[in-house]
């Protein structure tokens, strides 16, 4: 007969893959699951999405359309640079720790991270599959914007207004990359996995991250919105069946890192930003 200690030691030693997870039938460990996606979506992106409904609800009701409105998705933060610096860092810091927490919950819940794809036993075929979902994510997404801004739908985005610094490339990548570990770990590795564990089908779990993807961008305005809840929807499938989710935390990377490095180096310099 075995003891407790060695159940728990072979729950860590063979973790279960996330697409073969057991569906809770416990009514106990049920509430507790629930209880934990709540907490881990208030403190994190699912916050985020409601601060960002309220600001485009403002932004609305401006005397001035949207898309003369700007938004700046990374602003200086203090006039003394290296305060700025800090500020930057700190805001880096936060979105990696709600990664790092979900990442952690799912550990703690018996999936080793190799089971959700954050293992390096494929990286060649995780950066072509990454530099393939970043080009069919990021071409069709700006020009979504760039129609929708001009519709008056949008407000005009600023990815980056930080001043032109020794820091700020570095930084930029770093919100880039921070940005990508959290969104794709806490909705795709760890949601998915978690709702998967209470019994939802593929479909319905895949809409609901994919909505709470695009509230999270809502203060971009409607283009913001539609283009992460596809971008949701596309990252979100390619997980489900692949179980890769460095290929999607890459992707993501290298298309906010063109955003961000981009357009601090083109911004007044060409005629098709607005």
């Amino acid at each position: 007969m075995s003891s407790p200690e060695s159940s728990v030691l072979r729950r860590w030693t063979t973790p279960a893959r996330p697409d073969r997870v057991a569906v809770l039938t416990d009514p106990r460990e049920r509430r507790l699951a629930v209880t934990e996606i709540l907490v881990v979506l208030t403190v994190s992106l699912g916050l985020r999405g409601l601060t960002s409904a309220l600001s485009l609800l403002n932004a609305a009701l401006q005397p001035v359309a949207l898309n003369e409105q700007q938004v700046a998705l990374n602003a200086p933060a203090s006039r003394i640079e290296l305060v700025d610096l800090a500020y930057q860092l700190a805001g880096v810091l936060q979105l990696v720790g709600w990664g790092a927490l979900g990442a952690y919950l799912l550990v703690r819940a018996g999936f080793a991270l190799r089971a959700v794809g954050l293992d390096a036993s494929r990286p060649g075929r995780d950066a072509a599959s990454a530099a393939g979902l970043a080009a069919l994510i990021g071409i069709p997404g700006l020009g979504l914007y760039l129609i929708v801004q001009a519709l008056g739908f949008s407000l005009t985005i600023a990815p980056s207004l930080l001043n032109d610094t020794w820091w700020r490339t570095p930084v930029l990548v770093a919100s880039a990359a921070a940005n990508a570990w959290a969104e794709e770990v806490v909705l795709l590795g760890y949601l998915l996995t978690r709702l998967r564990q209470l019994g939802w089908s593929e479909n319905r779990a895949l809409l609901l991250q994919a909505l709470v993807r695009g509230a999270y961008h809502l203060y971009q305005g409607l283009g913001g919105f539609v283009g992460n809840l596809v971008m949701g929807l596309v990252y979100g499938r390619f997980w489900q069946r692949t179980n890769r989710l460095w290929a999607l935390v890459l992707g993501h990377t290298l298309i906010d890192v063109v955003a961000f490095v981009g357009y601090a180096l083109v911004a007044g310099h060409v005629s098709w930003l607005p």
